[in-house]
């Protein structure tokens, strides 16, 4: 009799682990996936700036640097979009991707408020349509983004639930790094505007 109560409590244990093993997995495979939509999105980013770029250039001839600053800034992202997408939620993948991504808006900001200053870029009706479809974009990413941090919360918070914590130790299950803005305090106030 004792024996089957001893059989009873390692079948309920072994099953305890199982159980918190698998959530694990479960929550990890979800912060993946949503990282993959963030992918999805960035490609498509990174995929409209060439030809950006190209409407740009034969308007903005004398302004080089900007240019090669946002093929640079691209070229940057797409690498750090691949290392992020071989290991999600790895800190230092994560805050590479948000550092080239901000490098990125950064330039192309400098190149929208450059082409402000050429009328016939301007009027351009394929450079409107490239700023319609990056904003597109940008709105994208931002959801995505959105959803892979609740999914890297999700996943963090189950890891560090007691008993969890022990099987996520036990297993290496690694916390999450989320997908942060690298804006100072101060790029993220809004501007003032006066009249």
């Amino acid at each position: 009799m004792t024996g089957l109560i001893i059989l009873g409590i390692v079948i309920a244990f072994v099953a305890a682990v199982v159980m918190i093993y698998n959530n694990l997995v479960t929550y990890r495979n979800r912060y993946k996936n949503a990282f993959s939509q963030i992918d999805v999105q960035l490609k498509r980013r990174h995929d409209l700036i060439p030809n950006l770029v190209e409407t740009v250039k034969g308007y903005i001839k004398h302004e080089r640097e900007t240019l090669e600053a946002v093929i640079q800034a691209r070229n940057a992202a797409v690498s750090a979009t691949k290392q992020a997408a071989g290991n999600p939620g790895d800190p230092t993948a994560m805050k590479g991707l948000a550092s080239a991504e901000s490098m990125l808006s950064g330039a192309l900001g400098r190149l929208f408020a450059l082409s402000e200053a050429y009328p016939d870029l301007k009027a351009n009706q394929n450079m409107a349509q490239l700023q319609e479809e990056l904003a597109s974009t940008e709105n994208r990413i931002a959801f995505a983004r959105q959803s892979f941090n609740d999914a890297v919360m999700s996943y963090n918070i189950a890891r560090e639930k007691f008993p969890n914590n022990i099987i996520a130790n036990t297993f290496n299950f690694q916390e999450a790094q989320l997908l942060e803005s690298t804006e100072s305090p101060e790029e993220r106030k809004a501007p003032k505007v006066s009249f």
